[in-house]
C-alpha cells in the first residue's frame, strides 16, 4: 500500500478522534435523521451539531439529503460503523482489564 493509505486513515482518525463525532456515528447507525432528531437526541444545539455534520460530511464519513426544509444525514459505508464499534469494543476490554489489574493490586 502507499503512504498516501496511511495520510489518508491518519486524517480519518483525527476526524473521529471527538466524542460527539463518535456519538453521531452512534445514533446515525442503523438510519438516517435529520439535523433536528440528531441534536435532540445528543442535547446540543443545532449550530453546534451542524459544525460537526459538515467536517464528517466533508471527509466522506456522512451522506446528507434534503427533503424539502429538512436535511437527513446517515453513514456513507457501514464499515465506519463497524470500525467504531470494534475500537469501541478493544477499549471496554482494556479499561476491565486495566480494572481487574487495579482490584489485584489493592
Amino acid at each position: 500500500m502507499s503512504k498516501d493509505i496511511y495520510e489518508l486513515q491518519a486524517n480519518i482518525c483525527q476526524t473521529l478522534a471527538n466524542a460527539k463525532r463518535l456519538e453521531i456515528i452512534g445514533i446515525l447507525c442503523d438510519k438516517e435523521f435529520t439535523v433536528g432528531e440528531v441534536a435532540e437526541k445528543m442535547g446540543i444545539r443545532t449550530a453546534n451539531l451542524s459544525q460537526h455534520l459538515s467536517i464528517m460530511k466533508a471527509k466522506g464519513i456522512l451522506n446528507s439529503r434534503r427533503d424539502g426544509v429538512h436535511i437527513y444525514y446517515s453513514i456513507s459505508n457501514p464499515k465506519v460503523v463497524q470500525a467504531c464499534t470494534l475500537m469501541k469494543e478493544v477499549m471496554a476490554e482494556l479499561l476491565q482489564a486495566q480494572g481487574n489489574l487495579s482490584k489485584k493490586v489493592l
